[in-house]
């Protein structure tokens, strides 16, 4: 629990770091890789921050860190494809997460249909996407992009992040329908 004795309206208590990480850990979130082909050349990182913002017209966001080296060569393409792994491709999450390997060694990958950025091989999913807007929010950003063309293409739980770890959902008997 975040001890907030001593808190007043004039003299709010400065939530520190940790305690907003714990909190929000309980929310648990999809781990994307974010592909695009700069100059030629695939890149990529990976977030835990993906989200539909709007089915008409269809936009989807991300929310790289702005210390990110690897997302001005995807704002540089203009474009980035959003593959959604599977709860198998740790692997592939651990590569895209560091800074400055190549980050496709080994990885088997097609270019999407419209704007040619990297659909991974495996994937539950992408969305193949032209960036519209980047907007700044204190410590990281916020990218929207317009769908350009998307797909299912496994039956694969996807990977989630969760309370710090790894997870994927356990089936559909706990999910309820919608109302």
């Amino acid at each position: 629990m975040i001890d907030t004795s001593g808190e007043t309206p004039e003299n709010p208590r400065r939530l520190a770091g940790s305690d907003f990480r714990e909190v929000l850990s309980t929310v648990p979130t999809g781990v994307v890789a974010i592909t695009a082909m700069e100059s030629g050349h695939p890149v990529g990182l990976v977030v835990g921050t993906f989200t539909s913002v709007s089915l008409n017209p269809p936009l989807v966001g991300f929310l790289p860190a702005v210390s990110s080296t690897s997302f001005p060569r995807v704002l540089a393409a203009g474009a980035f494809c959003a593959n959604v792994l599977t709860h198998d491709q740790r692997d592939v999450c651990r590569a895209f997460a560091v800074s400055g390997n190549d980050k496709f060694a080994g990885l088997s990958w097609q270019p999407s249909p419209v704007t040619g950025s990297p659909v991974l091989d495996g994937v539950a999913a992408w969305i193949d996407c032209s960036i519209t807007a980047v907007h700044e929010a204190g410590d990281h950003l916020i990218v929207i992009g317009a769908v350009e063309q998307m797909a299912r293409t496994a039956n694969s739980p996807s990977l989630l992040f969760y309370r710090g770890a790894y997870t994927h959902p356990r089936g559909t008997s706990d999910v309820l329908p919608p109302a």
